[in-house]
């Protein structure tokens, strides 16, 4: 087994043939210590100083880059028209303190019962994409 402290960059420059992905879930991307397996077997445990992001490369061998692929997942998206609507949205979503990513017209949030009661309490149009999803960071009051 390896055990990875640091990535050793952002992204692989190696064409996809020489990238041996290890695939996690989005919630391990929050973990320091974890341990996973790369789709050739080889296992890795990470002791980590800093988080790691999609598509970093933590290993290099025999001329190959091991790369962390992120797997997608299922979230609510709910689109808007309008900056009040956005408001409204964003605000009523904001009290269950789940995991939001903004974009331009839409909000995609963590898939959670809570939320679908929600959403259908509301009665507003809703996807459920299954995508790499990433939220803000959370900031404690200040």
């Amino acid at each position: 087994m390896h055990i990875i402290q640091n990535a050793l960059a952002s992204s692989s420059s190696l064409p996809s043939e020489q990238q041996i992905v290890l695939s996690v879930e989005r919630r391990l991307f929050l973990k320091r210590r974890w341990r996973g397996v790369a789709q050739d077997g080889t296992e890795f445990g990470f002791d980590l100083e800093s988080r790691l992001n999609d598509s970093c490369v933590i290993y290099h061998e025999r001329g190959n880059d091991y790369v962390v692929r992120q797997l997608p997942e299922i979230v609510y998206e709910i689109a808007f028209d309008s900056p009040a609507q956005a408001a409204l949205i964003a605000w009523k979503v904001g009290n269950f303190h789940l995991p939001a990513q903004i974009l331009t017209n839409s909000i995609r949030i963590l898939y959670d019962d809570a939320m679908k009661q929600l959403l259908e309490r509301e009665g507003w149009t809703y996807g459920e994409p299954e995508v790499l999803f990433t939220p803000m960071k959370a900031m404690a009051h200040s």
